[in-house]
């Protein structure tokens, strides 16, 4: 019976946790770049009572004989397929097509210029929210001031992209490239957007803010791409977000087997429970 009770509580816990995870999903279904989780169980280690035998040449073989001990989390995922995209018709909105990450970083010299960033001395985030401001120096910033990386100058260094106060406009093409109208009416080029590739995106951990981290398990290449490359063939669609990739539908399904199993757990304990005053009334 306690063994029962101790599975009930597991199993228990382990539906709350999903009913986190899915808690979590459906309040932001309409956050930008947001990629939802998903909670994968598996069972704990069995207590055997018996072993397992070999057949001999008088008597066949037996199976082991196990007691499962209930339930534990496996594994919490981040799904990053693809979400639908928003068109806002911003043109500093950027949605990835495709594999790859924005490249976000903080604590460098960025006061209009341009400077050879090295990634592994500075704070960098990964992000696929690609809604981008200017601040005041023109540089292409995200909602917490961090800095878009991009490739910049002749031969193109990691840099931050800056749009000069003195432009008539810009404009963003598929391949990343931002151009914009200076003073004189010429055409220029400010920079062309750098993404980060992963071969394991779930393996990158989530800051808040819609930042990741790298992780070891991330898998992170060892330099960075332009979209439409070879090596990435992602493309950067100008005024439009891309949204989370949350299916309520799907959810809310998720929550009902979630809220079952925890019903059902509570059935074990308290079935348990009945038994065991059963077992204290026979002094009676």
């Amino acid at each position: 019976m306690l063994r029962s009770m101790y599975s009930g509580i597991s199993g228990m816990k382990n539906s709350q946790t999903k009913l986190d995870v899915i808690g979590n999903n459906i309040a932001n279904v309409n956050t930008t770049g947001y990629k939802k989780a998903m909670v994968n169980f598996q069972d704990m280690m069995s207590q055997t009572t018996s072993g397992a035998q070999g057949a001999t040449a008088t008597r066949g073989g037996v199976n082991a004989s196990q007691v499962g001990l209930g339930s534990t989390i496996g594994a919490i995922s981040n799904i990053h397929t693809q979400g639908f995209q928003q068109v806002t018709n911003n043109p500093l909105d950027f949605a990835i097509e495709g594999d790859g990450m924005f490249v976000l970083v903080e604590g460098v010299d960025a006061n209009g210029g341009t400077t050879n960033i090295d990634l592994d001395n500075v704070t960098t985030a990964y992000s696929r929210a690609g809604n981008f401001f200017l601040d005041d120096n023109g540089n292409i910033v995200n909602s917490q001031g961090l800095y878009l990386v991009g490739f910049v100058g002749d031969p193109p260094q990691e840099s931050t992209i800056n749009i000069p106060e003195t432009a008539q406009s810009f404009s963003v093409q598929s391949n990343g490239t931002i151009n914009y109208i200076d003073a004189n009416g010429d055409t220029q080029v400010a920079g062309q957007v750098a993404l980060a590739s992963f071969s394991n995106p779930s393996g990158l951990q989530k800051a808040g803010n819609n930042l990741y981290l790298d992780s070891p398990n991330a898998g992170l290449a060892d330099q960075l791409y332009t979209p439409e490359s070879e090596n990435l063939g992602s493309s950067v669609v100008s005024g439009s977000l891309e949204m989370s990739n949350v299916d309520l539908s799907e959810e809310f399904t998720e929550m009902i087997t979630a809220q079952r199993s925890f019903q059902a757990n509570t059935r074990i304990i308290t079935t348990s429970d009945e038994i065991l005053q059963e077992l204290v009334n026979l002094k009676r």
